[in-house]
């Protein structure tokens, strides 16, 4: 059972390592020259963060998974909502950092919210435990949008043609 336990434990890291991959280049030209709030994390912080959340959410998946009996009927909308989720999550850093489009960014974002909202509803009747363990990843997700919401009106998309 201990492969089970790595395997959804892991799952999330990889999206958010390939993503960080994929778009590390651009944090430090791009990302640097924006206007952003005062409250805003340092960038430090943000792999220490997210190395934290990605282990809660993956090992919560876990205790899901097992506690639904693996891939049954029963699994397929908690689990389902916990997938889209992660597949909106692994999304955000291409289209903010790679794409460089701060709405879609947003409108991923905001989608998120709400499917990790309903993840941990569909949660909350089969492990308390597992829930619990999103809390921490809804609440650095309430405050990454809100990021996302004063970045993006804080800096407006250049029209085509225009330089950085």
């Amino acid at each position: 059972m201990w492969a089970y336990t790595v395997g959804f434990t892991v799952l999330p890291h990889v999206g958010g390592f390939l993503g960080w991959f994929i778009n590390r280049k651009a944090i430090p030209v791009w990302y640097e020259k924006l206007k952003k709030p005062a409250w805003c994390p340092p960038r430090k912080m943000f792999p220490v963060a997210w190395t934290v959340l990605y282990t809660g959410m993956g090992y919560a998946s876990y205790l899901i998974w097992n506690d639904l009996g693996g891939c049954s009927s029963k699994a397929i909308v908690p689990l389902g909502l916990y997938g889209a989720q992660l597949v909106l999550n692994w999304a955000w850093p291409p289209l903010f950092f790679g794409a460089r489009n701060l709405k879609m960014a947003l409108i991923d974002i905001l989608c998120l919210d709400v499917l990790a909202i309903g993840t941990m509803c569909s949660w909350y009747r089969i492990n308390k435990i597992a829930t619990l363990l999103m809390v921490p990843y809804l609440g650095w997700l309430a405050m990454a949008t809100c990021l996302t919401i004063r970045i993006w009106k804080d800096n407006p998309e250049q029209k085509p043609g225009k330089s950085e």
